[in-house]
C-alpha cells in the first residue's frame, strides 16, 4: 500500500490495517493477483465505467432515433403528443405554482374568476397534466432500447458463463477466492451501482456474473410486454406478462435465494 509522510502516514497505516480488513495470514500483497499475470480486480478498474456509460448513452440515442422510432411508426404508433390544453395564464399559474390537482373549493373559485364551468376547468387540468407525460412513441422507443439492451446483455452473459465452471457448480464461485472465511467488509443493501462496484473490487466476479444474468433473464421480457402494450397488441402483451411473471418468480424467488 502507498504511504505518506509524518502523521498522515500513521493515519493511512491505521486506516488500511491488514488486521482490520483482512483475515488472518492474508496480506495486501496476496491481493495483487496470482502469478499467471491475470491479477485480481482492482478499484481503479471502476473508472472504465464512465467512458463505457458515455458510449452506451450515445449508442442509445442513435438506436432510438434510427431504429426504434421507425419501427414504432411502421406498426402504427403516431408521432404526435397529447392534446394541448387551451392557453390560460391564470390556470397555468395555478398548475405550476400551487397544485396540479385542484380540490372542489379551488375549482369553484376558478370557475367564478374565469366564468368557466367546473367541468371545463377539470378538463383543462387533465389535459395539462397529460402534456407533461411522455407520448406513447417516446415510451415505445425507451422500452425498445431497454428490451434490446437487456436481451443482448443476457445473451452475452449466457455465452460467457456457459463455459465457466461456476455456472454449473456455484461452489466454484469461491474456489481460490482470496477472502476465504471472510465476511463482506461493508454494509449490505447499498444501491445497485455500489453493490456491483464493491463486488468487482472484492473479486466476486464469478458470483456477480451469475446474479446479473439471473436478473437479466426477466428484464427483457417485461420490456417486450410494454412494447406490445404500446403497440396495442393486448393478447401478446398479456402472454408476455404472464411469461415474465413466471420467470421472475422462478429466478428471483426460487433460484436466486438458493
Amino acid at each position: 500500500m502507498a504511504t505518506a509522510q509524518g502523521p498522515l502516514s500513521l493515519l493511512w497505516g491505521w486506516l488500511w490495517s491488514e488486521r482490520f480488513w483482512l483475515p488472518e495470514n492474508v496480506s495486501w500483497a496476496d491481493l495483487e493477483g496470482p502469478a499467471d499475470g491475470y491479477g485480481y480486480p482492482r478499484g481503479r478498474h471502476i473508472l472504465s465505467v464512465f467512458p463505457l456509460a458515455a458510449g452506451i448513452f450515445f449508442v442509445r440515442l442513435l438506436f432510438e432515433r434510427f431504429i426504434a422510432k421507425p419501427c414504432a411508426l411502421r406498426i402504427g404508433i403516431e408521432d404526435s403528443g397529447p392534446y394541448q390544453a387551451q392557453p390560460n395564464a391564470i390556470l397555468e399559474k395555478v398548475f405550476i405554482s400551487i397544485t396540479k390537482y385542484p380540490d372542489k373549493k379551488r375549482l369553484e373559485g376558478l370557475s367564478k374568476q374565469l366564468d368557466w364551468n367546473v367541468r371545463k376547468i377539470q378538463c383543462w387540468f387533465r389535459h395539462r397534466r397529460n402534456q407533461d407525460k411522455p407520448p406513447t412513441l417516446t415510451k415505445f422507443c425507451e422500452s425498445m432500447w431497454r428490451f434490446t439492451f437487456y436481451l443482448c446483455i443476457f445473451y452475452y452473459g449466457i455465452r460467457f458463463l456457459w463455459s465457466s465452471p461456476w455456472f454449473w457448480d456455484i461452489r466454484q464461485c469461491w474456489h481460490n477466492y482470496p477472502f476465504q472465511d471472510f465476511l463482506i467488509m461493508f454494509v449490505h443493501h447499498l444501491v445497485t451501482i455500489g453493490l456491483i462496484s464493491f463486488s468487482y473490487i472484492n473479486n466476486m466476479v464469478r458470483v456477480g456474473t451469475l446474479i446479473m444474468c439471473l436478473h437479466d433473464v426477466s428484464d427483457f421480457l417485461l420490456e417486450a410486454a410494454k412494447l406490445a402494450n404500446y403497440a396495442k397488441y393486448q393478447r401478446l402483451c398479456d402472454t408476455l406478462f404472464v411469461i415474465f411473471s413466471a420467470v421472475f418468480m422462478v429466478t428471483r424467488l426460487g433460484i436466486y435465494p438458493f
